[in-house]
């Protein structure tokens, strides 16, 4: 069963220039996915390019990634800050081809405490009562 969830993007780079006074918060590049597919058997991130271009990303790197259709190459980009029911962290970027959807993978669910409910989508963990805790290894 395919689980969906909206994600709110920011270009971190933009925040920060909004901090140090250099760009003005309404000029943030921002994105909104309504129905972003959330894929515990991917690890973090991942937008097409046209997403990317629009959140205005740099490219870091690139990395060998392994995908349902076999070993691809993938440029890794700078972070956005991300809010999904209401947490918000950041993470680096890695772009897909234009078809597949936008993918939420589990480095995403650990870091903002959420789980998967068969029934219920994405939710708050269960385990501590829907407060938001933090794994320290």
């Amino acid at each position: 069963m395919e689980h969906t969830t909206r994600i709110d993007l920011e270009n971190l780079r933009d925040l920060h220039a909004v901090e140090l006074g250099i760009l003005k918060s309404e000029d943030v590049r921002r994105l909104t996915i309504e129905n972003a597919l959330v894929d515990t058997g991917a690890k973090g991130l991942y937008l097409p390019k046209s997403l990317v271009e629009q959140l205005g990303l740099t490219p870091l790197r690139t990395t060998r990634a392994q995908t349902a259709n076999g070993i691809a190459e993938r440029t890794v980009y700078s972070e956005v800050q991300y809010t999904v029911l209401e947490r918000r962290d950041s993470i680096k970027v890695t772009d897909l081809p234009e078809d597949p959807p936008v993918l939420v993978g589990h480095m995403i669910l650990e870091a903002l405490d959420l789980c998967i409910d068969i029934d219920k989508g994405l939710i708050y963990n269960p385990a501590h009562d829907g407060e938001w805790m933090t794994k320290i290894l």
